[in-house]
């Protein structure tokens, strides 16, 4: 059974409910990294028998939380020994914006998959871009590289649109489907 983890810092609730959806369409396990940016006890032991880590952020100020960030500086320890090395992994963030440059976050979650020499994973879904497209259709927000969302800055993480949320559940059910088709 291929396991997968998907690792997230959340501010204020929007990206904990994506990475539940996430982890709903991946069958995976949740490991929130906590308001001082730390893991909970047994969390890099979990992240290490992983096949997939999906990792995911808001974007705050162009890039991940800080919180995140302090988690990826101290992954340096499994990238030293390469203790990653070949898991599938992939991406997600929530800005308040359609853009607010939540693309800078995707890349930065890239790159600490592919210093860590894993196997990136996007979307696999088109783009909802046609007149006819609803602001609740699947990939809305039109991603290729992760799973995006947003959520208005005066919106509860209750108030997600469910078409963001059902872009994020099949987001994790393709990482979960291609890091077992890898493991075979």
């Amino acid at each position: 059974m291929t396991k997968v983890v998907v690792v997230f810092h959340s501010g204020y609730g929007h990206t904990q409910r994506m990475a539940q959806s996430v982890a709903d369409g991946a069958n995976a396990e949740l490991l929130a990294i906590d308001a001082d940016g730390n893991l909970p006890e047994g969390g890099w032991d979990v992240l290490n028998a992983a096949d997939a880590i999906i990792m995911g952020s808001p974007t705050y100020m162009g890039t991940v939380s800080w919180q995140f960030k302090k988690f990826a500086d101290a992954s340096s320890k499994p990238w030293f020994s390469q203790q990653w090395k070949d898991k599938v992994f992939a991406g997600f963030t929530n800005s308040a914006t359609m853009n607010g440059d939540k693309h800078s976050t995707l890349h930065y979650l890239f790159t600490l998959a592919m210093q860590h020499s894993g196997i990136w994973v996007g979307t696999g879904l088109m783009p909802s871009n046609s007149k006819a497209a609803q602001r609740n259709d699947v990939n809305y927000v039109g991603s290729f590289a992760g799973a995006m969302a947003q959520s208005p800055s005066d919106a509860g993480a209750n108030e997600m649109l469910p078409g963001d949320l059902e872009t994020a559940r099949l987001f994790g059910a393709r990482v979960a489907a291609t890091a077992a088709k890898l493991g075979q």
